[in-house]
């Protein structure tokens, strides 16, 4: 809860009187966590009428950043401080680092102190001597870099974490001066830093001497102009690529390891001034990670209650991909706690796209596996006085949290509770009537703790009448009422034992911790859930893993909200979860996309916490085409045929031309290409003929030749116009069969395989984007926004009689086209294409 009024003001003389400066003090009130860290370390440090500056930000850092799984040593720390045993930022920097491996276990003060160099006093004359000593090893490298003042250090450098400047810097390159202070602090790790300063710029000044107007010199951009060398083809450019970070060669290299999972990254804020620092214990940790056996452990939790989209394929990238870089393992866990949207064909169909995608799970489990535990650790929870039996409707809940009020049941007995929810498992109570809440925070700033949903019953109730019984059971004894009977909401996985179901917030942390999963990993709108998270397993003292959010991906032109999905497929808006225009996984790889494209899509994006980025949809493209580039062999097929009689060809007479699968085939591999046959009537695009032409315009005109690809020269003669004298309906040319023309359109064809009968006819459908915003998600009539030409259907395209042999899933480049792959409608009397991509690429031209 931010501060205000009075309270504000006495913690802003508080921090002043610490020697924060005006502007630093308000900004660290605005920050409910720092403030109350920074105000238990003064009254802690007893210096809550003041003290000097230096004192006070080290006070400021012992609030930031001290490590939260060894508070209990926190005082002895200030006590350092205060007495200024420990007096640089290198000693405080040691001292964290000590007592995050110590944590909570027995403080050894002699080991403390040898670690962070308390009582080590270094002299003016030896530091004076190591500085002149680094400075003459390294004097040769001073001086030969010392005009390269296009990379001058021209801003503070750190050392020892203290800024430091000196106008002297501005004649080295900034990477040398940190050369020099890291050679210093290396031999004397606990120096003044001031003292140090004071040294280095006195040994610059007497040996490099007074800035110069050289040394503001800018380097020439002009370069020096080269002869030619005699006979070269190419030149060739001798350029060292920027080295990628450890990040871009590793993504997963930001998560820590499990045996570091004793420290804590998170503080549960309550509403009476206290905070829950959660932790594991030194022996809860060493139990899990002997289960383990210090493995990583992840799990991929799709709820199967509709198909997995390209998010979900993130998700796959960042829970499998941890578990196999480190060598550990990852759980496809379903998240299966609301029987009422899920189906078994999203089970089915969520472990078949896994393994499409790559992965390999390590165990397949459900949510349902452990509802019996889920239960058992409810009643304890009621039993520990953080749970209690609700009978408020959905819509009071509403009101009460958003108002901050109790339920009026929030103070019942234990034993009326248990009693309450052992009606609620045995099916007593009719759905709506109960709910069993966590007993959290209502009055937190954090919505997410306000007493949140453990259990809610799933069944339905039937009345039947006495009358009705009365004539089934004619000589049955029926007492004149009306009988009640319930119904378990039937459960795909657990069928019907159960008829209350946990919720996401009570279930997916618990079965986290029993699975002895290392690192929880979900998308950022989870990241306000994380301190239900980590209470609710507080306080069930159970083993806490690791939890970390990542932002979530958001590509333009479509739709990510499973429920919009499901509206547009359950409403006929595009044919199925798998219609290749949706970016469902299924869609995608129905497309012909290949989960190694999408895997090199999601790895290129990394694994960031910047949220609210939209990833344009032509850089998923790019991928693909890198891709399909590689695997995808060439054919050639018209969609729009326009008939071209070659006059100077005999009727009936057809060559067998040989045409590359490859653009790099070589000559000899047979295998690199296929025969096409040329008659004396071939079919171009449509698109590739005008009546008039222009010096832009490479294709077919009256009087202009053109390249049949891998065939020969034609030259337009004659055209056939229909009776409107528009419409062309026939060409006559002319082919070379010396090749000795070179014009310079080249066109793709199909031709006629045997006189009087048609090439191969086949479908294609010409895919593309689903919606016209990029973001149409935000709009409020987002249906509006559909691309009415998101699927064209080319009924009677041609190819060449080599593509009859495809099966379903193979993937071809169209010449001049793009990239299709055989649909699953295709019969043995039609194939059916779907086009994957086209060849044009806006995203590597803009910049990758």
């Amino acid at each position: 809860m931010v501060v205000k009024g009075e309270e504000s003001d006495k913690i802003l003389e508080l921090f002043l009187k610490i020697g924060l400066d005006e502007r630093t003090a308000r900004n660290t009130i605005a920050n409910n966590k720092v403030t109350a860290n920074l105000t238990a370390v003064i009254n802690e440090a007893a210096l809550a009428n003041g003290c000097d500056r230096a004192i006070g930000n080290f006070l400021y850092t012992v609030a930031t950043k001290y490590p939260a799984n060894a508070l209990v040593h926190r005082p002895k720390l200030l006590e350092y401080v205060v007495s200024s045993k420990i007096k640089t930022p290198a000693q405080l920097e040691a001292a964290f680092s000590f007592l995050s491996n110590v944590a909570s276990e027995e403080f050894k003060r002699n080991e403390f102190e040898e670690a962070c160099g308390v009582g080590v006093e270094v002299s003016l004359e030896e530091l004076t001597q190591t500085v002149n000593e680094i400075f003459e090893e390294n004097k040769a490298v001073i001086l030969e870099r010392r005009y390269r003042t296009n990379d001058f250090c021209t801003f503070p450098v750190m050392y020892m974490h203290f800024s430091i400047f000196s106008n002297s810097f501005h004649h080295l390159p900034a990477n040398l001066v940190g050369e020099l202070f890291g050679s210093i602090r290396k031999k004397h790790p606990w120096a003044d830093p001031k003292m140090a300063k004071q040294l280095v710029d006195a040994k610059m000044y007497e040996l490099l001497g007074e800035r110069t107007a050289a040394d503001d010199e800018k380097p020439s951009k002009k370069k020096e102009k080269k002869e030619k060398p005699a006979k070269v083809e190419k030149a060739v450019v001798d350029e060292t690529p920027a080295q990628p970070s450890e990040e871009e060669l590793n993504p997963f290299s930001i998560f820590p390891a499990p045996e570091d999972n004793i420290k804590v990254h998170t503080e549960v804020f309550f509403s009476n001034g206290s905070v829950l620092r959660c932790c594991n214990t030194r022996e809860r940790l060493d139990n899990h990670l002997k289960v383990t056996g210090g493995r990583v452990f992840t799990r991929f939790p799709p709820e199967p209650n509709g198909y997995l989209h390209i998010g979900h394929a993130k998700a796959m990238f960042v829970d499998f991909g941890l578990a196999k870089e480190r060598g550990g393992c990852c759980y496809l866990r379903y998240d299966d706690t609301n029987p009422e949207a899920e189906k078994k064909e999203y089970i089915n169909h969520i472990e078949e796209i896994v393994q499409w995608m790559g992965w390999e799970p390590f165990k397949i489990t459900y949510t349902s596996d452990y509802f019996q535990e889920l239960y058992e650790l409810a009643v304890e929870l009621i039993r520990r006085g953080h749970a209690y039996v609700d009978h408020q409707t959905p819509e009071e809940i509403k009101e009460y949290r958003e108002k901050k009020m109790n339920s009026p049941w929030r103070d019942r007995p234990i034993a009326e509770s248990l009693k309450l929810f052992d009606d609620m498992k045995r099916g007593l109570i009719e759905e709506g009537k109960a709910t069993l809440r966590m007993k959290q925070d209502m009055q937190s700033d954090n919505f997410n703790m306000y007493d949140l949903i453990a259990y809610r019953i799933k069944a339905s109730m039937y009345l039947i009448d006495v009358q009705l019984m009365m004539s089934l059971f004619p000589s049955a004894i029926i007492f004149d009422i009306l009988f009640l009977y319930f119904q378990f909401t039937p459960h795909p996985h657990a069928g019907d034992k159960w008829c209350i179901y946990p919720s996401y917030d009570y279930a997916h942390c618990i079965v986290d911790s029993l699975e002895n999963i290392t690192h929880s990993l979900c998308t950022l709108e989870f990241e306000t859930r994380r301190a239900s998270y980590y209470w609710l397993l507080h306080v069930l003292d159970l083993y806490q893993p690791y939890v970390w959010e990542y932002s979530r991906l958001n590509v333009t032109n479509t739709v990510m909200s499973k429920r919009k999905l499901n509206y547009i497929v359950t409403n006929k808006y595009v044919d199925g979860w798998d219609d290749p225009r949706l970016m469902t996984l299924a869609g995608l790889r129905r497309r012909g996309v290949t989960s190694t494209a999408i895997n090199s899509f999601v790895r290129g994006i990394g694994i960031t916490r910047s949220d609210c980025s939209m990833i344009r949809l032509d850089r998923l493209e790019y991928h693909i085409r890198e891709e399909l580039n590689k695997t995808a062999p060439r054919v050639l097929v018209v969609l729009h045929p326009l008939k071209v009689v070659i006059t100077n060809l005999e009727s009936g007479s057809v060559l067998d031309l040989d045409a590359k699968k490859w653009p790099d085939a070589r000559t000899d591999d047979t295998s690199a290409f296929y025969k096409v046959p040329f008659s004396n009537v071939v079919y171009i695009e449509r698109s590739d003929f005008r009546m008039k032409d222009s010096k832009d315009y490479y294709g077919l005109a009256p009087g202009k030749s053109a390249l049949l690809r891998y065939a020969f020269p034609i030259k337009c003669t004659d055209v056939i116009l229909a009776d409107d004298k528009e419409t062309v309906l026939e060409i006559r040319a002319e082919y070379d069969p010396s090749k000795k023309s070179k014009p310079k359109g080249v066109l793709h064809w199909v031709a006629e395989p045997s006189p009087g009968s048609d090439p191969l006819k086949i479908e294609v459908r010409l895919f593309d984007k689903l919606f016209n915003s990029e973001n149409p998600a935000e709009l409020d009539n987002w249906l509006t926004d559909l691309n009415p030409n998101s699927k064209v259907v080319v009924p009677t395209a041609y190819a060449v009689p080599s593509l009859g042999k495809a099966a379903v899933g193979d993937t071809f480049q169209f010449e001049r086209l793009g990239y299709f792959t055989v649909d699953k409608d295709s019969t043995a009397e039609k194939l059916v294409f779907n086009r994957t991509v086209t060849l044009k690429d806006t995203y590597s031209k803009g910049g990758k």
